[in-house]
């Protein structure tokens, strides 16, 4: 029985009545097993198997190729197909729905492997590793927070500094602007790209992790640490440098098709495939690059090239780490894990592209005219883009599908490289062991000679369900350990074993964000030899219907085991907030405070599709007022009421597109004075429009229409409720920040009674897609 952390010793000194007859004992300090490796784990976000050069892509990554060069790369390495569930699984080396992430954080609900809530009796390895003495930090995305905790009433014991990361420093949602990006310092909000027309996310939280190393290497040298660096690139929004997107241009126009054939033919001569690996056909579904309408070509390209630069531009960022490793002579004793992606890549996009991520997580196409007259703005601050769904499954060679598809390799299959140079000989192999991401935790423990523990913080734990990959290091032929694996996503899932998979595509296509499907009846289930078929090119089903009822069989084994059941698609079920906890259940009656700043959007007031009536009561100095009073969302949407030269102004921000400005006509005295804003809904579904009536001391002095408004969320990059100041990306035409320069006493907020049951469940329903587009 391992129980960690371990028992005080008992005191084995001497005490007297007086110092001088006594003997005292000196204090411990907890080590780890002499010789323990640093470990770092670098996971990237939605990047295909066929994305980086290291894999067979076009994209230059040589910090992947450093890695590989100096240990060994898998082809047969596996994900869960969706962000959440991957994080959770490899930070705890169980699957995602044993530790009750089937989904991602933002569509919890109420079964044990879906309510999101990772369970003390399945403790981080960042918690494991921190209790036999290593040094412990996470840098960029996390993800596996319940919503409900993510406010700043917490509770914080499921935020990363309470998951076992004595560092934390990144962001707790599922994307985040490169740009403008809402952070969090531990658990305090940090705005460190304010003022700085040269920061980059990505670059930041690289430096942070460096810094970080050297603090830890030069004020305890013989501490091993435990780094995890998972910075949200590149996921949507693609923002990067020109110059790094000027590297590409013109390098894609030859459409999606063709690179797909492009990136096979490189994986079958870099050898990172084996010969004959079939390239499996384009979908149905997706239109052919020489079908696409030419006048959205440039688009296309555009937005392919700018994530290309983005994807290249991360990739230095690891290589700083790598550099920082060796300059302080601990790379050789680093076991370093660089996993290309969470999943596959993102077919999230829509056909034709996107320009503002807010536009299509609400449900609300964009015109592909209006892209083509604002390709200029993509990869920078002024958008929140993302290429088209064809690139999503060029980059996904030679694989069916792409992220969310958790039945076919397109989802599922990263390239991973680690290396160690003092724990192995193996230097630039190729390794085609069968694994899973909830391998790495077993290969981590083993490596730093720590026992899986029985007990931590006085929790008995469920066993690591993980194999350890070590074994692989240095044997190239040896049979993987993994002789079982199952995979489930919204509904599609598949059971490996023993060299064959069983796949069921259950029918969403992932740029349909709303679909429903029955189960068991009309759905197929394929069947391949993955021994002779790395790419699941060749269903035969119809050849071993026995095999396939075997592992059907066993799939459903599986399910039972792992929390699984019950399989759902149903995005209504799953949106609905009674699943889920929450602070505000119930209230109508708001007051907000000045230390309301930076209040979560899934946590706060709810002021869409509703009428409701907001008062700030402000105090105005002698000569006049500016800045915002209270404002919600972003550049991309949001609404905000401020003073503009002294006078009240409401600005409501229609994904990014159509700004309407209702503005009193005199500036305000000096003196206190309530400002209140009246919207009357119009009603009759969701995201309609309705009249706004501004107030000064209870009388009108502005009005006007918006025609229509944002249904169901603003920001699904960490925009949020602020009050006397905006945050991150201003909503409106104004100053960053543009703090309110008079005084605010409160700000209350009455909303009527509760919609009927047929809008909750609507709104919830459309909440759900949003979230499920942005993971």
């Amino acid at each position: 029985m391992t129980v960690i952390p371990r028992a005080e010793p008992p005191f084995d000194g001497v005490v007297r009545r007086l110092a001088g007859e006594s003997t005292p004992a000196r204090s411990m300090i907890q080590r780890p097993p002499a010789g323990a490796p640093n470990i770092v784990i670098v996971l990237l976000d939605d990047v295909g198997f066929g994305a980086p050069a290291t894999f067979g892509g076009v994209i230059p990554t040589p910090a992947l190729d450093r890695v590989a060069a100096d240990g060994v790369r898998y082809n047969q390495f596996h994900t869960t197909a969706l962000c959440s569930p991957t994080r959770a699984a490899l930070l705890t080396g169980r699957n995602h729905h044993s530790v009750h992430m089937g989904a991602i954080c933002e569509i919890a609900y109420g079964y044990p492997g879906y309510d999101g809530v990772i369970p003390r009796s399945t403790a981080t390895v960042a918690e494991t590793l921190r209790l036999h003495g290593y040094g412990t930090a996470m840098f960029g995305k996390a993800h596996v927070t319940p919503m409900w905790e993510t406010s700043p009433a917490g509770p914080f014991d499921r935020w990363p500094t309470g998951l076992g990361f004595e560092r934390f420093y990144g962001f707790l949602g599922g994307e985040v602007s490169q740009w403008e990006p809402a952070l969090y310092d531990q658990t305090t909000p940090v705005e460190p790209h304010v003022g700085r027309p040269d920061y980059h996310l990505t670059e930041d939280l690289a430096a942070r992790a460096v810094e970080w190393l050297r603090l830890q290497k030069t004020s305890a040298p013989a501490k091993p640490v435990f780094l995890y660096f998972s910075p949200g690139a590149t996921h949507a929004p693609h923002h990067v440098w020109p110059e790094w997107i000027e590297r590409f241009r013109g390098r894609f126009d030859h459409g999606w098709d063709a690179l797909r054939e492009e990136i096979h033919a490189r994986q079958l001569a870099l050898g990172v495939v084996p010969p004959g690996t079939v390239l499996t056909p384009r979908p149905a579904e997706l239109p052919a690059w020489d079908d696409y309408d030419d006048r959205y070509k440039p688009v296309a390209c555009r937005l392919m090239e700018v994530y290309a630069g983005f994807l290249a531009h991360t990739d230095a960022q690891i290589a700083r780490l790598i550099e920082a490793l060796e300059d302080l002579g601990e790379w050789e004793n680093t076991i370093f894990f660089y996993l290309s992606g969470d999943n596959g890549a993102s077919a999230e996009g829509t056909l034709h592209g996107v320009w503002s991520a807010p536009s299509f997580q609400n449900g609300v196409p964009e015109d592909p005219d209006w892209l083509l007259a604002h390709l200029d703005d993509f990869g920078s601050a002024r958008c929140e883009n993302h290429y088209n769904a064809g690139w999503a499954w060029a980059l996904d060679a030679p694989f069916q599908w792409m992220k969310q598809i958790a039945s076919h390799f397109g989802g599922t299959r990263n390239g991973l490289a680690v290396s160690w140079p003092n724990g192995f000989a193996s230097r630039g192999e190729l390794r085609s062991q069968f694994h899973h991401v909830i391998d790495v935790v077993p290969t981590i423990l083993e490596a730093a000679g720590v026992g899986a523990p029985t007990h931590v913080n006085g929790v008995e734990q469920r066993p690591i369900e993980g194999v350890s990959m070590r074994y692989s290091f240095d044997h190239a032929g040896a049979p993987s350990t993994r002789r079982t694996q199952y995979f489930e996503i919204l509904g599609n899932r598949a059971i490996y074993h023993g060299g064959w998979i069983a796949a069921c595509f259950h029918g969403r296509v992932p740029w349909i964000r709303s679909a429903a499907h029955p189960f068991g009846e009309g759905e197929s289930w394929e069947l391949y030899d993955v021994r002779d078929d790395f790419s699941q090119a060749v269903d035969v089903a119809s050849e071993h219907p026995d095999r396939l009822a075997t592992l059907q069989a066993l799939f459903d084994e599986e399910a039972h085991k792992y929390d699984v059941y019950p399989l759902s698609d149903e995005t209504v079920v799953r949106a609905l907030p009674g699943n889920r906890p929450s602070h505000l259940d119930g209230i109508s009656h708001f007051t907000l405070y000045p230390d309301n700043v930076r209040m979560p959007e899934l946590a706060t007031v709810n002021l869409k599709n509703t009428s409701f009536d907001l008062r700030a009561h402000v105090r105005i100095p002698p000569g006049g007022a500016e800045g915002v009073i209270i404002c919600q969302g972003g550049s991309m949407a949001g609404w905000s009421l401020y003073l503009d030269d002294g006078a009240p102004t409401y600005l409501y921000n229609y994904f990014g597109r159509d700004l309407v400005t209702i503005r009193a006509a005199d500036k305000l005295p000096a003196g206190p004075v309530e400002i209140g804003v009246q919207f009357a809904y119009d009603g009759g579904g969701l995201g309609r429009g309705g009249n706004v009536v501004l107030t000064v001391a209870g009388s009108e002095v502005a009005r006007g229409q918006i025609q229509h408004t944002v249904p169901f969320i603003f920001s699904m990059s960490g925009e949020t409720l602020d009050v006397g100041i905006d945050t991150c990306a201003p909503v409106g035409p104004y100053p960053e920040h543009f703090p309110f320069t008079g005084t605010i006493d409160r700000i209350e907020i009455d909303l009527p009674q509760q919609p009927d049951a047929d809008h909750a469940q609507e709104e919830t329903a459309g909440r759900y897609r949003s979230a499920l587009s942005a993971q």
